[in-house]
């Protein structure tokens, strides 16, 4: 790991940033490199120095256009210098070996619990791959469109006298292979055909003159009347154009573009139409990929956010155990027991936080939350949760009461999570002697008032945390779930947790609710479907 001075705090959080595939480092206020992984170092294809090297360790930056840009200028110096997060801000950065790379930078300042800004971290996404594909198809539609609007003119050209020029007409679009050109009558019968069409569609000439062309279309697309459409743009507006699924002989389906054209004669009377169809299913299968290349960076900068919060979060009290159980060894040097017995608590906190990271850096190298599912019990991940928070339910005198509590399919480190938000809040919200009551019973085919949109005819469990803390007013019981949204402004926190909680619950295809009255407490629901 390469870094400059950290904090037993976010220690864990460097080692689990380290392992992540995506480029990412920070800065102090002054732009200084503090941090970066290894991820970094290989685009950049240099190593930089800690606290010397400034805003980025790239060689050399240029914008879109290839002009330098100063390091002052980079994106990375703007989201220091405004204190704000900087995005679609694309620049080509230059490798030492000459190498230059398409990056998409995600810079965004990081603030401190009184709000100072202390640095920032930046992600850096290559998109060089993604870049070259998008020109090469911008190449190829363009090149098409040209080819099109050309055929249009001809066939305009053309129309005027189309019987006299029939024979001519016919040898120019019959040695056309890459577009169906077809001929059609006023009610889109099929008086044309040529080699183009034959290669695309599948019939020959012999097969198709004298169908009509609707049989080209979706047994869908023929009940909602698409063909008839077509026509009738095409008579109104002189030209109709569209994009989707067409049927071959054979039953398979393309993606087509056809553009139809109303034909004149001398009296400006429409006497039929030539249609123009293009095979485009490869240049729609490139653009699928693309738009799955998006989703699949939006996925990982989500996932990256959600890294971020378990890094500073569910790390932090065994860390902080580790921390109080080490002062208490110190101050008990004398005491070979103390000692032993605080010594043997740190190894715990130590084997949980080893635990929570060994499952986070799962948790990363998977892209399909069906891959992290199992058969998990509560009463464990409930136990887990105590071991957690076993000091300041100790020094708060916390009671937690729990009924037997089911095993459900889920995702253990996700239920860990939603369980450590719900007991942490229903603490912190709390005055003195705090008393957290879970509950739960299976529901079938019943309305629940406090959840309306969950489905009554589905069979959940239905677990519930009560509290007798401070409570808050129910009409602000929607805004609970939003993120960075804190309904009380005097206790610390993010506004993460809640948000959190309910990301997990719809990932489990379940339900959240609260009711709360100030001064009478809090209940949060959680509803998990029964597997069948």
């Amino acid at each position: 790991m390469k870094e400059g001075i950290t904090t037993d705090n976010n220690l864990a959080g460097m080692h689990l940033i380290e392992e992540l595939p995506a480029a990412i480092y920070t800065c102090d206020t002054e732009g200084r490199i503090t941090f970066f992984n290894t991820a970094a170092t290989d685009l950049w294809g240099r190593t930089p120095e800690i606290r010397k090297d400034l805003w980025c360790g790239s060689w050399k930056i240029f914008d879109t256009s290839g002009f330098p840009i100063n390091l002052e200028e980079c994106p990375m110096a703007i989201a220091l210098r405004e204190k704000r997060k900087v995005e679609g801000e694309e620049i080509i950065i230059e490798r030492p070996d000459g190498k230059r790379i398409n990056v998409l930078p995600h810079p965004k300042p990081l603030f401190d619990a009184q709000g100072n800004m202390t640095g920032a971290i930046n992600m850096l996404v290559d998109i060089t791959d993604k870049k070259a594909k998008e020109a090469n198809l911008e190449g190829c539609e363009f090149n098409y469109k040209t080819l099109s609007e050309t055929l249009e003119r001809k066939v305009a050209e053309r129309t005027g006298t189309l019987k006299d020029s029939e024979e001519r007409y016919h040898k120019m679009i019959d040695e056309v292979q890459d577009y169906a050109i077809l001929l059609l009558d006023k009610d889109g019968y099929i008086l044309n055909w040529n080699q183009g069409a034959e290669k695309i569609k599948g019939y020959s000439e012999k097969e198709i003159l004298g169908k009509n062309f609707r049989l080209f279309y979706r047994k869908e697309d023929q009940e909602a009347q698409l063909p008839e459409k077509l026509i009738t743009e095409a008579v109104l507006n002189g030209k109709a154009t569209h994009e989707g699924w067409r049927v071959r002989k054979d039953g398979t389906t393309f993606w087509g573009n056809v553009v139809i054209t109303a034909l004149h004669d001398n009296d400006n009377s429409i006497i039929g139409f030539s249609k123009v169809t293009r095979d485009l299913t490869e240049r729609k299968k490139s653009e699928d990929q693309l738009r799955y290349y998006a989703q699949s960076i939006e996925s990982q900068n989500k996932q990256l956010e959600q890294f971020a919060y378990i890094a500073s979060h569910d790390l932090q009290e065994p860390l902080r155990k580790i921390r109080i159980f080490a002062g208490m060894v110190s101050g008990n040097t004398e005491h070979p027991e103390i000692v032993k017995t605080n010594i043997d608590k740190i190894n715990i906190a130590a084997t949980r936080m080893s635990a929570l990271i060994t499952d986070i850096l799962k948790y990363s190298e998977l892209s399909q939350l069906d891959k992290l599912f199992r058969e998990t019990d509560l009463n464990t991940v409930l136990q887990n949760v105590k071991d957690d928070f076993d000091l300041i339910i100790e020094e708060k005198n916390v009671v937690i009461e729990s009924p037997e509590l089911p095993s459900i399919y889920g995702i253990p480190m996700q239920l860990h999570q939603l369980f450590a938000n719900l007991i942490s809040n229903a603490i912190k919200f709390s005055n003195d002697n705090p008393v957290i009551t879970i509950s739960h019973r299976k529901i079938s085919n019943e309305k629940v008032e406090e959840c309306p949109d969950l489905p009554f005819e589905n069979t959940y469990h239905k677990i519930s945390f009560t509290d007798n803390g401070i409570g808050f007013e129910q009409q602000y019981a929607d805004q609970a779930f939003k993120l960075f949204h804190r309904l009380h402004d005097k206790t610390s926190g993010t506004g993460i947790g809640l948000a959190l909680c309910k990301k997990i619950i719809e990932n489990h295809k379940g339900y959240i609710c609260v009711y709360s009255e100030p001064g009478k407490g809090t209940t949060f629901t959680v509803f998990f479907p029964v597997e069948a």
